[in-house]
């Protein structure tokens, strides 16, 4: 998939700063970029975006579609990102909320007609209820789409070189297959697809240029992974 609208933004003055200062995780405008390619027809109407961090991947939404946005996160202060949501010129488009995902949805049935969440999903969505909840906030023929840092392969165990940087209960990555089976057992959505992103390479290599400490700590992560076992895996379905 093309990431015109991304690496046009790096090109721009200050605009790469920004996006490394920012960032939270794998460059989560280019996973939005890339996996929104996937979809049928364009978002519009109201769009909730979920675990937006610093708001990068609303950035992109507000830019590229006429909707109503609606960004919610648990760890960034909204006004926070209230601030940088002027600084960019899409104030007038987005809500920033403080959401906790896991605890409590605060939003109306059928409210919303895409839910769309980059690089978060993983962190509270590893049963089905989480997605029946999810799907109850989007009107029937809307849709749920997710990108989450994923394994090419479920591990039996942990590899030895992974093992320095793997800490059980918190790493919370998955296969396609897995992923698959789970969203499948949801009776209020169609599963459209689930599959691997390219970008995937793309969007961890900026993010390891972050100046953030999360980012230079996952620098030598990545250098022992080198390419064996990790991925981006997209989820897109349909609600009924």
């Amino acid at each position: 998939m093309k990431t015109n609208f991304t690496d046009n933004f790096i090109k721009e003055h200050n605009n790469f700063e920004f996006l490394l200062e920012t960032m939270m995780g794998p460059n989560s405008m280019r996973v939005m970029e890339v996996l929104l390619g996937y979809l049928p027809e364009h978002p519009s109407g109201r769009i909730l975006d979920l675990g937006c961090g610093a708001g990068l991947s609303t950035l992109y939404l507000a830019k590229n579609f006429a909707a109503q946005i609606v960004a919610a996160d648990l760890w960034v202060d909204p006004s926070e990102n209230y601030r940088r949501f002027i600084e960019r010129g899409i104030a007038e488009q987005v809500m920033p909320v403080r959401v906790d995902a896991s605890r409590h949805l605060p939003f109306a049935d059928s409210y919303f007609d895409y839910i769309v969440s980059v690089d978060a999903y993983h962190y509270f969505g590893e049963g089905v209820e989480m997605l029946e909840n999810v799907a109850a906030l989007v009107k029937p023929g809307g849709y749920i789409v997710v990108a989450v840092p994923g394994l090419q392969t479920e591990f039996k165990s942990v590899p030895e070189a992974l093992k320095p940087f793997w800490i059980d209960g918190e790493m919370h990555m998955h296969s396609v297959t897995w992923w698959r089976e789970l969203w499948s057992q949801c009776d209020a959505v169609e599963v459209v697809n689930v599959f691997e992103l390219d970008c995937h390479q793309q969007a961890w290599n900026e993010w390891l240029l972050s100046p953030n400490p999360y980012a230079q700590g996952d620098v030598h992560m990545m250098a022992a992974e080198d390419g064996k076992y990790f991925n981006h895996v997209a989820m897109i379905a349909k609600v009924l």
